[in-house]
């Protein structure tokens, strides 16, 4: 074995460790739990512009980028736009031609004029309306006709039925080995009322929705190998492999 080989089995016996480990599992969460309050996801930034996520997820976000390597993203949820600049400082790392569309209900107009006068803007095109929406829905399609391989990343509104209406509508567009990746999922193993000013909350968010989508959808398959590795993430449950054209 060589030790490339020898490092990488090396890592999924690590892996596999964590997976199996309750004890870290509820450390993590005691520990989710413990910095929620603090806004903890505002604190980081990619490129210069605010990026509403977990460090962790950025990490595996990267991999399955340049694993996957996709001609297309698509986010809905737009926020200030970290997100977006954050995959198309990836798909320019790949040195493809990929392009990413952001899908938001309501693009501020301080956060679209960063975001238009970003180096990586010459890669992002944006839509504003809801993303549930059937008009905005046929225009992302029109985006996606042609594209080859295409990845869809869900975090806007997190109620249950938003989030399952926007896998009705997206998750037919994501291709195959791509991924459908599920954003905020973690609030189901968050106590009851932690989210006092927003719709959503235990029982009622996007790992309910990914839970009864999936009971439905044969295409796609949870990677668990993710989960185990970042323990810390937004969205446990929540990365969903094409399996299937």
């Amino acid at each position: 074995m060589s030790e490339v080989a020898r490092f990488i089995a090396e890592v999924q016996e690590n892996i596999e460790g964590l997976r199996t480990d309750a004890a870290v599992r509820q450390a993590t969460i005691d520990w989710v739990n413990a910095i929620a309050p603090h806004k903890y996801t505002y604190n980081f930034t990619w490129l210069g512009r605010p990026i509403i996520q977990f460090p962790q997820d950025l990490a595996a976000l990267q991999e399955i980028i340049w694993d996957t390597k996709p001609d297309l993203i698509i986010e809905t949820g737009i926020a200030h736009g970290g997100s977006l600049i954050f995959h198309a400082s990836m798909l320019k790392l790949l040195g493809n031609d990929g392009r990413v569309l952001g899908v938001d209900i309501d693009i501020r107009d301080h956060n679209r004029v960063e975001i238009e006068a970003h180096p990586m803007f010459e890669r992002i095109e944006m839509i504003q309306g809801s993303s549930i929406d059937g008009s905005i829905a046929d225009q992302v399609r029109a985006v996606a006709d042609g594209a080859e391989r295409v990845m869809v990343v869900l975090d806007s509104n997190h109620t249950h039925a938003h989030v399952l209406r926007e896998l009705e509508l997206y998750a037919p567009l994501v291709t195959k080995d791509c991924y459908l990746v599920v954003c905020d999922t973690l609030i189901e193993e968050m106590p009851a009322g932690s989210f006092p000013d927003r719709p959503w909350d235990k029982e009622d968010n996007p790992a309910t929705a990914v839970e009864a989508f999936m009971s439905t959808s044969d295409r796609f398959e949870v990677d668990t190998a993710i989960d185990a590795k970042l323990q810390i993430s937004v969205a446990p449950g929540g990365y969903l492999k094409c399996m299937v054209d």
